[in-house]
Formats: C-alpha cells, sequence, structure tokens
C-alpha cells in the first residue's frame, strides 16, 4: 500500500470533505449576513454538487486498496461501488429537502456535517478490515448526533440526540468488544482472513469464544439498523430529530449498515465456498464444519431470531402510534427484519446480494419521500400527528398523491416498487434456504406485511376520506415539491419496469 494508492481509493470521501469545507466557507465568509433562504440554498447546491462529483468518480475508481499484508482494507466496484453511489444519491435527496429550513440558521454547518456523515458512509459500505469499519461507523454516527440534536430550540430534538449518543455508545462498546474477541482467536482484523480461520476454531476448540464474538458483533450491527431489542433509540429520533436528518438517518445509515453486513456475509461465504467444492486452506487441518458461518451456524441463526423479533415488534407497535414519525420509526424496525431475513439465508451468489440490495436501495428512496410529506405537513400544521393529515387531499392534492404513492410501495403494493423489493427478497430466501423453516418465515414476513398495511391505510384514510376542521391549502416550496414528485415517479416507474434497477445493480454486482 502507498498514498496514491489511498488517495485513489479514498477520492470520493475525499471529494465529500473539501465539498462539506467549501460550504462552511461560503457559508460563514461570505452569505453570513444574507437572508436565510440564499444561505441555505447556497448550503444544499455546493452540498449536492460534492455528492454528484464523487458519485461520478466511483465507477471510475475500479481496484483495491490492500494492506501490508496484501488483503483488502477497502473495496471499490462492484456491490461496494453500487451502494456507495445509492448513499451519495440519497445524501442528495437528503439535501435538497433543506430549502424550507427553519430548525437552524447554521445550515452550512448542518450540511457541512451531513457531508462528512456521508463519508463515513461510504467507507463503511467499502470496509473489508475491522478496524476500517470501526472508523467508518463513528464517523457516520457522530455525524448523526449532532444532526439529530441540531434543532437547538426543540426539546424533543435534544431528548432524541441524548438517547442516540448514549445507546450508540453502548453499542460500540459491544462492537468494540466482539471486534477484540475476533482479533484475539483469529490473529487478524481482515473479514475473509477472520471467516477463514473461524472454521478453524470450532475444530481446535475455541467455538464458546467465538459465539460470544459473534453475539457482541450481532448487538453493535443490530443498533446500526434498528433491530429488535436495539431498536429504543429510534422512535425517539425518527419523531425528535429535523425532517431532513431523521430522513438521513432513515435511509443513508440503513444503507451503509446493510452494505457492511452483505459484506460480512459475502466474505464468510466465500471461505464457505471454498470448502463446499473440497478446497484446503491450509495443509494442516483437512476437513472442518461450517459451522460457524453455515446456514445452520450461530451467526445467521443471530440474524434470524433477530429478524422475526423486528418483523414482530415493529409491526405491532406502530399499529399503536398516533404520530406519523414514530409510526414510520416502527415500520423501518419492521423492514430491518424484512433484510435480516434475506442476510440470514445469504448464499453463495449474487442472488442474496442483489435482493437486499434492491430492498436497501427502494425503502432508502421511499422513506426520504415519506419524511419530506411529513416535514411539509409538519410545518404546515404544527404537528405530525395523524390528524394532522386530514383532507390533505384537498388541502394539497399533489402532496397527497405522492403520500399514497409512498405508503403503498412500503407496504409493498404492487405495482409499486417496494412491491417487488420483497418478491426478490423472499424469493432470494426461498431458492437458497431448504425445509420448512424459510418457508414459515417468508409466510411470517408476508403476513406481517399485510398487517402494515392496516397502520399506512390509517394515516391514508384521514388524508383522503375523513373531513378535516381545517381544509386552507397546504403550500410547500417548489423545489420541496419538485422532489417529492420525482422520488414518486421514480418509485412508479421502477415498479413498472423493476428490471431497470434490478439490472443496475447486476452490471454492479458483476464487477465484484
Amino acid at each position: 500500500m502507498n498514498y496514491a494508492d489511498l488517495f485513489r481509493v479514498t477520492l470520493p470521501e475525499t471529494i465529500l470533505e473539501i465539498a462539506a469545507v467549501v460550504v462552511l466557507i461560503v457559508d460563514l465568509a461570505f452569505l453570513r449576513k444574507s437572508a436565510q433562504q440564499l444561505r441555505t440554498t447556497s448550503a444544499a447546491f455546493f452540498g449536492i454538487i460534492g455528492c454528484a462529483a464523487a458519485a461520478w468518480y466511483l465507477p471510475l475508481g475500479v481496484g483495491n486498496l490492500n494492506g501490508p499484508d496484501g488483503l483488502a482494507l477497502l473495496s471499490t466496484g462492484g456491490a461496494a461501488a453500487c451502494a456507495q453511489i445509492a448513499i451519495l444519491a440519497l445524501t442528495g435527496l437528503c439535501l435538497a429537502l433543506l430549502v424550507e429550513t427553519l430548525f437552524t440558521r447554521h445550515v452550512g454547518e448542518f450540511v457541512a456535517v451531513m457531508l462528512m456523515s456521508a463519508a463515513g458512509g461510504l467507507i463503511i459500505a467499502a470496509a473489508q478490515d475491522l478496524i476500517v469499519i470501526f472508523i467508518g461507523l463513528e464517523l457516520l454516527s457522530l455525524g448523526l448526533y449532532i444532526l439529530t440534536a441540531f434543532a437547538k430550540k426543540s426539546a424533543k430534538s435534544a431528548e432524541a440526540a441524548i438517547k442516540y449518543y448514549l445507546f450508540g455508545a453502548m453499542s460500540a462498546a459491544f462492537l468494540l468488544f466482539g471486534f477484540s474477541y475476533l482479533y484475539g482467536l483469529t490473529g487478524s482484523t481482515n473479514l475473509q482472513r477472520i471467516a477463514q480461520h473461524s472454521y478453524f476454531q470450532s475444530y481446535f476448540g475455541a467455538a464458546a469464544l467465538l459465539d460470544v464474538a459473534l453475539v457482541m458483533v450481532a448487538a453493535g450491527l443490530g443498533f446500526k439498523i434498528a433491530a429488535v431489542p436495539f431498536q429504543l433509540w429510534a422512535p425517539d429520533t425518527y419523531e425528535g430529530a429535523p425532517a431532513p436528518a431523521a430522513a438521513f438517518v432513515a435511509s443513508v445509515s440503513k444503507v451503509a449498515s446493510f452494505a457492511l453486513l452483505i459484506s460480512v456475509g459475502t466474505a464468510a461465504l466465500h471461505v464457505s465456498g471454498h470448502y463446499a467444492i473440497g478446497q484446503q486452506i491450509t495443509a494442516d487441518v483437512p476437513e472442518v464444519s461450517a459451522r460457524h458461518f453455515g446456514m445452520n451456524g450461530p451467526w445467521w441463526l443471530l440474524l434470524a431470531v433477530l429478524s422475526v423479533a423486528s418483523m414482530i415488534v415493529g409491526n405491532l407497535a406502530a399499529l399503536a402510534q398516533s404520530s406519523v414519525r414514530r409510526l414510520v420509526a416502527y415500520s423501518a424496525v419492521a423492514h430491518a427484519g424484512y433484510v435480516l431475513l434475506g442476510l440470514a439465508f445469504f448464499s453463495y451468489s449474487a442472488l442474496s446480494a442483489r435482493a437486499v440490495l434492491y430492498y436497501i436501495l427502494t425503502y432508502g428512496l421511499t422513506t426520504i419521500g415519506a419524511f419530506g410529506v411529513v416535514a411539509v405537513v409538519e410545518r404546515a400544521t404544527g404537528s405530525d400527528r395523524m390528524d394532522s393529515f386530514l383532507s390533505l387531499h384537498k388541502r394539497n392534492p399533489v402532496l397527497a398523491a405522492v403520500l399514497l404513492v409512498f405508503f403503498l410501495s412500503l407496504a409493498g403494493i404492487p405495482p409499486l416498487v417496494g412491491f417487488w423489493a420483497k418478491f426478490n427478497l423472499f424469493a432470494a430466501v426461498l431458492a437458497v434456504g431448504a425445509g420448512p423453516v424459510p418457508f414459515a418465515l417468508v409466510a411470517l414476513a408476508v403476513a406481517f406485511s399485510a398487517v402494515s398495511l392496516y397502520y399506512y391505510l390509517q394515516v391514508l384514510k384521514r388524508a383522503y376520506v375523513m373531513p378535516g376542521p381545517d381544509e386552507s391549502p397546504i403550500r410547500a416550496h417548489p423545489v420541496t415539491m419538485i422532489v417529492l414528485v420525482f422520488i414518486a415517479v421514480a418509485v412508479v416507474v421502477l415498479g413498472c419496469f423493476p428490471s431497470l434497477l434490478g439490472d443496475w445493480i447486476a452490471s454492479f454486482y458483476s464487477l465484484g
């Protein structure tokens, strides 16, 4: 490894950091006394330009960054590049929703922190080493804590941030504990080398310590994706954070974290594939069972348990919510359960990875749109309660229409893209798993998808059916409406032509 390789591979992250500095300089040095609207527009514009420049470079920087031992630290191209481009696109959409920002005058700092946090997401998506993973997670997480607390006049924002920070600190401790055990057991911080040596730990009698390490890692990563029982931060954060920050947490953070889990599964099953075809990694141990990273191993059992718990708790808790933000938060917990189901039955092929990527990308896109609608209604009515959406189709027909598209897509109703996301994911699970267990888990997921339709319809019923005491028009900034309509059209078009996104993901994955 040399500095030229390091700069080449991390140039997208460097571009985001440069964009963050440019935003700060322009806002604080030249526009400090300008109108709020100009400052917000300028900061968002330079942030989006930075995201676009980083996304433009990504397909050009194919090649891995290897450490002194020749093992990969960061991967570029393939599935990692697909997730990274998605992170940049979603960050750009979150920035576009800033045009009506009223929660702070420090928009330059807000955009800069968001760009730095997105850089952490890029690192996570490409990380192949425990140390790099932890650096990326901390860069992403510290930014998320700050973004959550940015509405300084809101008590809910401050409460959400402190809860998020405390739970995050605890999860980081669990993750470091698990990482230290993995390093102690395997002598390496590289994901593939760890997966390779994990087979031998069972052979040499260290299986119990490896189980403890996997439980700790699952706990740490479970917090990042808001899986049960590590989801307690999510409802308060989604409710208290400023709308652009909540959208960023719900989309970019999830895409980065699930991309990391794809990397873990790919590394583990790459080694498993070598064993399956009878190849030996060393001559000392001729046969080692795939006990820990096989389909019956504790890692995949942990993911399956987290998946079932998240689907059940997330959907049932969402039924009792009167706040739309909290409803979306518990819905996010349920969606994390669906994705974990795909990861629990991860296959040694591109099928599962493509299905998971398809799901998290479409979920992130739709969730940003949903938060955009909630933000507009919240600014007009002063509340995110369900009753705030009464007669929305009369107060703003376009806003009601895009809300209909987003919520029906999240529920998995055809022909919207959310339907194909769930269909592909469940089909991948059934294609990989044999026996009644995968079938039963997919049946459970389908049943709870039907449950989710009920609470989404509760919001839509108020928007379209129930009369409201106030039918005065709700107005939104033209840029906000353009962004929301664009996302809604994308959800419909990708649903009608699902191969568009599927082929795009496959083209990246074939390069990995």
